[in-house]
């Protein structure tokens, strides 16, 4: 790809990116239950993945064989992927006016009755032991796809993400991408004040993995990482981004943001700001 085209591929994502970050705050002007500051941090990297061709999925028919295979394994704060895969056709968009409505399959907390989801996603520290799992059973029938799951920070105080972690070190899982949506909150504060998390580098190079640290929010930074991340180690991006991104005054600077909800008013204050 020519750098013409590669600046061309970013200034898709931002306009994607802007695109999916108000319909997020639209969903949970309508739905006031789901977790808009967790769904707020990880805009950039869904766009990137979905839009920058990162990743092969099929939305006419979401379990197609040869798609690669992304869990989210924080699962409550993916409610901006719903904007995503309705504007990919995975399902209408008029879809997103019935979040958390009575006979709508798009809930607070998503699950595989969702087009283009693949696990439940409820529990915490699940999300990587059956990344792991899937990744094992593609490299046994000796299959190209690749395995993506998605963790937050706060998640990896749950101990079953380390067994999981020795496990993919075991069986050399080169397909196996982890991305860390790392920011730095958790459900009732800072995350470093709950289990401090200093050194994950150096943490998760213990287990023979390939990581790289970057702006999370750096829709460039993310494109050339996911595009070129290349190793026969299992891979992992740990992403630095802002908890509530685009809420700075409500959301950004607050350690309860992930229980935090936006009035009407402030939503529209927010919106008109982002345009």
């Amino acid at each position: 790809m020519t750098k013409q085209n590669v600046k061309d591929t970013i200034s898709f994502l931002q306009e994607k990116a802007l695109w999916v970050r108000i319909q997020t705050f639209l969903i949970h002007r309508r739905a006031i239950e789901t977790r808009v500051a967790s769904s707020l941090s990880n805009v950039e990297i869904f766009t990137t993945l979905y839009y920058g061709n990162i990743l092969k999925f099929n939305p006419k028919n979401p379990s197609d064989d040869t798609r690669d295979r992304f869990i989210i394994s924080k699962g409550h704060g993916s409610v901006s992927m719903y904007p995503i895969l309705a504007d990919l056709g995975f399902f209408p968009m008029a879809e997103l006016e019935n979040v958390c409505k009575e006979g709508s399959f798009l809930g607070g907390i998503p699950d595989p009755i969702i087009p283009g989801y693949e696990t439940v996603n409820g529990s915490l520290g699940h999300g990587l032991g059956v990344a792991c799992g899937v990744a094992v059973g593609l490299k046994v029938k000796k299959k190209p796809q690749k395995v993506y799951v998605m963790l937050g920070d706060g998640e990896l105080n749950e101990g079953a993400n380390w067994e999981a972690m020795m496990f993919a070190d075991h069986h050399k899982l080169d397909n196996l991408t982890i991305i860390i949506d790392n920011n730095k909150v958790s459900m009732l504060d800072y995350s470093k004040n709950i289990l401090d998390l200093e050194s994950l580098i150096r943490k998760l190079e213990a287990f023979n993995f390939h990581v790289v640290s970057i702006d999370g929010h750096n829709l460039e930074e993310l494109y050339n990482t996911l595009t070129t991340l290349q190793s026969p180690k299992t891979k992992v991006i740990i992403a630095n981004t802002i908890k509530g991104k685009g809420a700075p005054i409500q959301l950004e600077t607050n350690p309860l943001s992930h229980i935090t909800s936006l009035k009407p008013n402030e939503i529209d204050a927010i919106i008109e700001n982002l345009k």
